[in-house]
């Protein structure tokens, strides 16, 4: 008898939830947890086995269930080292075209949509309800935040974030390690790495980052 298709998630949190619901419905039928908070035994319904450090243990698949960009691009990093195999993740009711290309490691979520000529990185979140549109380039651990709408022909560098609701304007630039934040909207390219809020974005400036 075949052994079971098995996945182990690193990052038991609500995130994690999510992907693991992800997970099942692309046939993995053993899931469990990892997690560097020693209280967790649970994670929707599935168990938590051990912490992040203990993948080396396992020859299951691997998927990476963390927000913060730098932690899921760090944790990936070590799986890769140790050989894993971390698979795309893409939700049965996410909508995309035939050519789009999505790296290793990426989650595509319910009700997403990806439309012709976009290319989407290793270990990105595109979350639900969210859109990408035709010829976008996304780099490594970009995360499309719910409800968030890039237009068409854009480019988001490495490790930004964009935010719950914002939209990003179409044939523009986003710089990599930028945050947008939730209902921003982006209408002229973003050079530099920041935290950009308002209609239209514009950098917050270190005082009000201080409130």
């Amino acid at each position: 008898m075949a052994d079971k298709k098995e996945l182990i998630i690193i990052g038991a949190s609500g995130h994690g939830k999510v992907v693991a619901d992800i997970a099942r419905k692309n046939g993995y039928e053993k899931i469990s947890f990892l997690d560097d908070n020693e209280a967790l035994q649970k994670c929707g319904g599935y168990d938590v086995i051990g912490r992040s450090e203990d993948a080396s243990a396992y020859g299951c698949d691997f998927a990476v269930a963390v927000g913060n960009a730098k932690i899921r691009r760090k944790i990936m990093e070590m799986l890769r080292r140790e050989g894993k195999n971390t698979p795309t993740l893409i939700h049965p009711n996410a909508v995309l075209a035939e050519d789009v290309s999505v790296g290793a490691g990426t989650v595509i979520m319910a009700g997403a949509v990806v439309n012709p000529g976009a290319k989407i990185g290793q270990g990105c979140i595109v979350n639900t309800g969210a859109s990408v549109d035709h010829d976008c380039t996304l780099g490594d651990f970009v995360h499309v935040s719910v409800g968030a709408h890039i237009a068409g022909t854009v480019e988001i560098g490495d490790e930004t974030w964009v935010g719950i609701g914002a939209a990003v304007s179409n044939n523009l630039c986003v710089a990599g390690g930028c945050m947008i934040g939730a209902g921003a909207v982006v209408v002229k390219n973003i050079d530099e790495a920041g935290v950009y809020i308002g209609v239209p974005a514009r950098k917050k400036t270190a005082g009000e980052q201080d409130k």
